[in-house]
C-alpha cells in the first residue's frame, strides 16, 4: 500500500513539473522572438529538451510497475536510454543551430529587447523554481535527478536576469548572442556527458560508481566462499544493476544450504552495493568449468 502510494506521488510529481516546463517552453520560443533575444531561445530550445526528458521521465515512472514480459525479460527499464538519446539528438542539433545564429550576432550586434528579457527571465525563474520545490520533497532517484536539472535551468535564468539588466544601464548587445553561445555549449557538454553514459549502458559496461573487484573481495569475505569466478556486472538504465557470478564451496550443500547461502550473499550485495537483480551459481572446487575470470 506505502509503495503504491509512493509511486503514484512520483508520477504526480513529475507530471506536474512536466506541464509546467512545456508550457514554459512554449512562451520563451514566443518571448524570444519578440525580445529578438537568442538568448531567451537558446535557453527555449534547452527547456525543449527538459521537457522531453520530464515526459520520458513521467512516461517511465508510470510504466516501471508493468511486470517482464517474455519479449522482455528484464522489464521495461532500459527504455528510458531511449528516451535519453532522443533528447540528446535534440539538444545537439539546437544547440549547433543556436551557436551558429550567436556568432554572426557577435561580429554585428543586434539590439534586444533588454526589459522584456528581463520579465522572462523573471517568470522563468518563478516557473522553473516551483517545478524544484514540486520534485524537491520526492524521495525516488526519477525526482532527485530532474530537480537537478531544473535547478541548473533557474541558474541560467538568473544569468538572463543579470545580463538583460546590465543591458538596460548600458548599451551592450553583444551581451546576448555571448549568453546564447555559453548555453549552448553548456547544453553540448551536458549531452556529451549523457551521451557517453548512455553508450557504456547500451554497451553493457560495469557501473562507474562499483568495482567488480571489491564486489569480489566483499563475497569472498563469507566464509562458506572459497572462490569466485565468471563474473558480470552490468546496469539496465543506470540504476538498476544485475551481477552474476559462479561461487566456489568446498563440499556438495544440501538444498537448504544452498539456499540460505545464496540468500545472505543477495543481501550483502543489495546493502552495500544497491545490487537488485543476482544471479548466483555454486560448483565445488573439483568441478571443470569453462569461465571467464572476474575482472575489475
Amino acid at each position: 500500500m506505502g509503495h503504491s502510494h509512493h509511486h503514484d506521488t512520483s508520477s504526480k510529481n513529475i507530471g506536474t513539473a512536466f506541464f509546467l516546463n512545456l508550457f514554459f517552453t512554449m512562451v520563451e520560443f514566443v518571448g524570444g522572438f519578440y525580445t529578438n533575444s537568442l538568448a531567451i531561445t537558446s535557453d527555449a530550445i534547452h527547456d525543449l529538451g527538459d521537457s522531453i526528458s520530464l515526459g520520458m521521465a513521467w512516461y517511465f515512472q508510470k510504466i516501471s510497475k508493468k511486470k517482464a514480459t517474455q519479449t522482455y525479460s528484464y522489464g521495461f527499464k532500459r527504455f528510458s536510454l531511449l528516451g535519453a538519446i532522443i533528447n540528446s539528438v535534440i539538444l545537439l542539433i539546437g544547440s549547433i543551430f543556436i551557436i551558429s545564429e550567436a556568432i554572426p550576432r557577435i561580429m554585428s550586434p543586434q539590439a534586444s529587447d533588454a526589459k522584456g528579457m528581463m520579465w522572462f527571465a523573471l517568470l522563468g525563474i518563478i516557473v522553473n523554481g516551483a517545478a524544484v520545490l514540486k520534485l524537491k520533497s520526492g524521495t525516488s532517484i526519477n525526482e532527485r535527478v530532474v530537480s537537478l536539472h531544473l535547478l541548473e535551468d533557474v541558474l541560467g535564468w538568473v544569468a538572463v536576469l543579470i545580463a538583460s539588466i546590465v543591458m538596460q544601464f548600458w548599451d551592450l548587445p553583444v551581451l546576448d548572442p555571448i549568453l546564447s553561445i555559453l548555453i549552448g555549449l553548456f547544453i553540448l557538454y551536458n549531452v556529451f556527458k549523457n551521451g557517453k553514459e548512455s553508450i557504456r549502458i547500451i554497451l553493457q559496461g560495469a557501473p562507474m560508481e562499483l568495482s567488480v573487484e571489491e564486489i569480489q573481495t566483499k563475497i569472498l569475505q563469507h566464509k562458506g566462499v572459497k572462490g569466485i569466478h565468471d563474473c558480470h556486472l552490468w546496469s539496465m538504465d543506470g540504476e538498476y544493476n544485475v551481477f552474476t557470478a559462479h561461487l566456489i564451496v568446498e563440499e556438495l550443500l544440501n538444498p537448504k544450504e544452498d539456499t540460505s547461502l545464496k540468500k545472505e550473499i543477495r543481501n550483502i550485495l543489495h546493502d552495500d552495493f544497491g545490487l537488485e537483480h543476482i544471479t548466483l551459481e555454486l560448483e565445488l572446487s573439483h568441478e571443470d568449468c569453462e569461465y571467464i575470470d572476474c575482472v575489475s
